[in-house]
């Protein structure tokens, strides 16, 4: 009797796999035959409504029908956990291992205990940056490591190497993103590599603005998020890292 269940079982599952792959299969050939355009389509998995399928183009995320025949794009709420189901999604696609980060490529500055820690992918020629050290230096018992990313322009990998290149990098960061004082021009030989494995990097997990913020549970966030905010983040992360 038991072997029995156990065969009814593993046809269910076969069965079961079958039918997702049919799903599959008719919601790509219907979106690729009536949006020529559409991206490549990385995956298609069900989602917690009947009918609604989640189709993922790299970490974005849109809904279908089983037919493919309408597209719904925004955040999938759980009304009875007010759950961002979509966001919640997301975070786990986008989520980097912090471990294996290159630290060593990173403008390092230690606040209290320096206990806490987190990442953050920066410009100095950004505005929004300037506005998010400010706060990121009111944050107690916290190491920052500020992987210089820059992409707003020419001025910017200028800046970038003046900071990376500077005796006290950490200082010189601080000191132009928070009070204005511009880096001193560097003059002297200097191994720049490490801003171009930034880039790459920043490439790589497709941080695609600045700042960019990345807590030890490998969540990630973008824009100037407020302190109570971080705060929020880095006790969240140490619960779980």
């Amino acid at each position: 009797m038991k072997s029995l269940n156990l065969l009814a079982l593993a046809v269910a599952g076969l069965l079961a796999a079958g039918a997702a792959m049919a799903q599959d299969a008719v919601i790509r050939k219907n979106l690729a035959e009536r949006l020529p355009n559409f991206p490549k389509i990385d995956e298609i998995t069900k989602t917690p409504i009947p009918g609604l399928y989640e189709v993922r183009i790299g970490s974005e995320i849109l809904y279908t029908d089983e037919q493919g025949n309408h597209l719904i794009q925004g955040s999938l709420i759980d009304t009875r956990t007010r759950a961002n189901l979509t966001e919640e999604r997301i975070e786990k696609l986008t989520a980097i291992d912090f471990s294996t980060l290159p630290f060593k490529d990173a403008v390092v500055i230690k606040q209290g205990s320096g206990a806490r820690k987190l990442v953050v992918f920066g410009d100095p020629n950004c505005g929004y940056c300037k506005r998010f050290e400010r706060d990121l230096a009111t944050l107690k018992d916290v190491t920052i490591y500020t992987f210089l990313y820059p992409i707003l322009g020419p001025d910017s990998t200028v800046k970038s190497r003046d900071i990376w290149c500077a005796k006290d990098s950490a200082k010189v960061w601080r000191s132009w993103m928070v009070d204005g004082v511009t880096p001193p021009k560097n003059v002297g030989s200097c191994d720049t590599a490490a801003l171009d494995r930034n880039v790459e990097l920043g490439r790589k997990y497709r941080v695609q603005g600045t700042p960019a913020v990345v807590f030890e549970n490998g969540v990630r966030k973008p824009g100037a998020l407020p302190a109570a905010q971080i705060e929020q983040l880095l006790v969240a992360a140490s619960k779980k890292s």
